[in-house]
């Protein structure tokens, strides 16, 4: 029978596991949202025991199995199958997460930054096909990319290129990043930023349609709660989305005078704020290039959406095919 493919998509929030075909079909996956507090052991051990778990449920073999792809959030120093520091995790500073993995199983196990496994699987199944050149943004609880020059995955020299949630677009912000620095892409736009852009809204005298209790635990707030405020015209919420759009608008001019790609691929939870959201990135973009873009440059949503991790993921170990 025909190889299959395994893909493990590590998030801030949720843990997402799959078997998929050569041609980019899930055939079956899991989901936990219990990882974040595990330690890397912990992680590791979960990891395992949903590969095995679903080579089980589907009557499946390890040799059934192409190769195992993660796609972990953070910085990876690829060659080596290495986690050298997570922003949105605790802990996982250096850890050989691939290795630990490896010991388990006998098939080529390989890691890389998530945003590279999603642009790997964008450019194969999904909106990049046809493309030489294109750059998938994920906009999540984080924020990172993946630079595809002439149908490869470019990785840079540690195996940490395209971490554009960590380039700084507003230095005199007040908002540190988890990297420690002041305003990153990723401090002022991203999902782990919104509890504080809500609540500075609010001391600011802002005031919000959504019913919040008195002591409501402001570190709830999230994307979803911010779409329930765009559905019912909610001022703060519209705002907050409205800046978030205008940085990473931004953060696309930067990368278009970096790297003068022909497609951008946007992706990731906070994409289901729909065209509010991407009108405002996109307006903000095209304010900024103005007549220096000559030829046109595609902004697209994401064609493969909520399994673009997992696809990516599994796509890793086919990566030179």
């Amino acid at each position: 029978m025909e190889k299959i493919l395994c893909g493990v998509d590590i998030g801030g929030t949720k843990l997402s596991v799959a078997l998929m075909t050569t041609s980019g079909k899930i055939i079956d996956k899991c989901i936990d949202c219990d990882h974040a507090e595990k330690t890397e052991c912990g992680l590791t051990d979960q990891v395992k025991a949903n590969i095995i778990k679903l080579l089980h449920r589907n009557n499946f073999k390890e040799s059934d199995l192409l190769g195992i792809g993660i796609g972990c959030t953070g910085h990876i120093r690829f060659k080596d199958g290495i986690i050298i520091t997570i922003s949105n995790l605790k802990g996982y500073k250096c850890y050989p997460l691939r290795d630990a993995i490896q010991s388990s199983f006998k098939i080529p196990v390989i890691l890389d930054n998530d945003a590279n496994a999603q642009a790997l699987g964008e450019f194969k199944f999904g909106a990049g096909k046809g493309f030489n050149d294109m750059i998938f943004l994920t906009i999540s609880t984080g924020i990172g990319a993946g630079i595809i020059i002439n149908k490869r995955l470019h990785r840079g020299m540690t195996g940490t290129a395209g971490e554009f949630g960590h380039t700084i677009i507003e230095p005199d912000s007040d908002l540190i990043c988890t990297c420690g620095n002041k305003g990153c892409l990723m401090a002022v736009a991203c999902g782990m930023a919104l509890p504080h852009l809500f609540q500075k809204k609010m001391k600011e005298g802002k005031v919000s349609k959504l019913r919040l209790p008195s002591d409501f635990d402001y570190t709830r707030i999230d994307g979803k709660l911010l779409k329930q405020g765009l559905d019912i015209d909610d001022p703060v919420s519209k705002e907050i989305i409205l800046d978030s759009g205008r940085y990473v608008g931004i953060g696309i001019y930067n990368i278009f005078q970096a790297l003068n790609p022909s497609l951008i691929v946007l992706g990731g939870g906070l994409l289901s704020w729909g065209d509010f959201y991407l009108g405002q990135i996109r307006k903000t973009f095209y304010e900024l290039a103005r007549d220096m873009m000559y030829d046109p440059i595609e902004i697209k949503v994401s064609d493969i959406g909520p399994d673009a991790g997992v696809i990516g993921a599994a796509s890793l170990p086919i990566e030179l095919c």
